[in-house]
């Protein structure tokens, strides 16, 4: 459930996620900008929420505290019930890898590997045996479509096969949470239609809690929970 309601955290540990007094600005030109303010939430496992609105209204700044690639000015992030913002870097780190899976509407694949080797990072990271990574790799991108691609450099895919790349990568390691930050800003009708599709039959079969920022109203659609941003807090949305 996915809710602005503030409760004790010892009531949420069921949840994947718990945001607790979430704060967080910037400074332009001396001047600050609240972006996030005390914004609370939970999501639960298999729960899909889009966070539309504006551009500069803190959808990805959000995105990015919650995959904990940015820390926030003030509040907790409960994953489980555990605050992660206590780890050190290291164990946060190690934290992200493991549980938090990204996809971005710039890849950020490395061209120069095969699909493959792509998929395989992640686990190759968590100090996964090679030939453990290479088997848990080849399974996601079976799955995601890409059989035919194992051994592809990236560099030489279509826009809608790398994306496909990029999702098998995130979800490697069976991420807990995925996150999604435009995944389909870049392609076509056709390909944005598939990768809606996938990452709604993935989320049903990994039980995963899926976050997607987005644009397309499309894509929104999918989610069973679509909110924005308003005044640094969630507003749902119908």
């Amino acid at each position: 459930m996915l809710n602005e309601n503030h409760e004790k955290d010892s009531e949420r540990v069921e949840s994947v996620i718990a945001v607790r007094n979430l704060s967080k600005s910037f400074s332009n030109g001396g001047v600050r900008i609240d972006i996030l303010k005390e914004l609370n939430f939970d999501l639960s496992a298999g729960d899909t929420v889009a966070i539309v609105g504006a551009s500069g209204i803190g959808k990805s700044t959000l995105l990015h505290i919650i995959g904990t690639l940015d820390r926030p000015d003030s509040g907790k992030l409960l994953f489980k019930g555990e605050d992660v913002f206590l780890y050190d870097d290291l164990k946060l780190a190690r934290f992200r890898n493991e549980s938090v899976g990204f996809v971005f509407q710039f890849h950020h694949l490395l061209p120069e590997f095969s699909a493959l080797e792509n998929a395989m990072m992640p686990a190759l990271i968590r100090g996964t045996q090679k030939e453990k990574a290479t088997q848990a790799a080849e399974e996601i991108l079976v799955r995601v479509g890409l059989q035919d691609r194992l051994h592809y450099r990236v560099g030489k895919l279509s826009g809608g096969e790398q994306q496909r790349v990029a999702l098998a990568r995130a979800l490697a390691l069976n991420p807990l949470v995925l996150l999604a930050d435009e995944p389909t800003g870049n392609l076509d009708k056709s390909n944005s239609e598939q990768i809606h599709s996938l990452l709604m039959e993935l989320n049903r079969e990994f039980s995963m809690a899926l976050v997607v920022v987005t644009h397309n109203t499309e894509l929104a659609s999918f989610m069973s929970r679509r909110v924005t941003i308003i005044d640094g807090k969630l507003t749902p949305m119908p």
